[in-house]
């Protein structure tokens, strides 16, 4: 004998369906490398240059790039702490000019060990960014950067699983999937070729 009461939900009809969808997604526009480096090479000071290339290059967010301090960083990896995942650290690694240029931004300025490397805030590093993507007629803000950096290794053949818990640090790889946009015709024949051959 079934004791569960047979209730519907009176929300759940194709009227209500139909009148409350959910937002669609809408895919963000994926910016080519090649702007990107643009955007960074027209970057004036070696301080912007570098919050950009960290998070375009690194998958920083922009609030990790702010928060770095000289002792955060060993070599070519930096140390996040309370990252947004909960963890007590994860580590940013860097490719080697970045790193290169990140050392001499701190010899340059006379930083301490406690000293944060950008001495900006939010406001200020977004109104860069956005600045330098109108000055190439491009609609640009801080996160679009990261998802450039995991769009790039992506089509450069990385794994799935390094770009989802190396390179932007996620807890699962479908939050990484929303990151890397769609695949383009071309593309998809562009990795066959690269698999198959011609």
């Amino acid at each position: 004998m079934n004791y569960e009461p047979d209730l519907t939900n009176p929300l759940d009809s194709p009227f209500m369906r139909k009148t409350f969808r959910p937002p669609k997604r809408t895919q963000r526009e994926i910016i080519p490398k090649e702007v990107i480096d643009e955007v960074i090479f027209n970057s004036k000071e070696l301080r912007d240059r570098l919050i950009l290339e960290l998070q375009s290059r690194c998958g920083a967010r922009i609030g990790e790039a702010l928060n770095i301090r000289v002792r955060d960083i060993d070599g070519r990896k930096i140390t996040v702490h309370n990252p947004k995942s909960g963890k007590e650290a994860e580590v940013i690694f860097m490719p080697e000019p970045v790193a290169n240029r990140l050392k001499t931004h701190i010899q340059k300025e006379g930083l301490k060990e406690q000293d944060r490397v950008f001495n900006i805030c939010y406001g200020t590093a977004r109104t860069m960014i956005n600045k330098l993507g109108e000055k190439l007629g491009i609609k640009l803000n801080p996160h679009d950067l990261r998802r450039h950096s995991a769009t790039f290794a992506s089509r450069n053949g990385v794994p799935l699983e390094i770009i989802s818990k190396v390179l932007l640090r996620h807890q699962n790889l479908k939050t990484t999937q929303v990151y890397l946009g769609k695949v383009s015709d071309s593309e998809a024949i562009r990795w066959m070729d690269i698999l198959h051959g011609k």
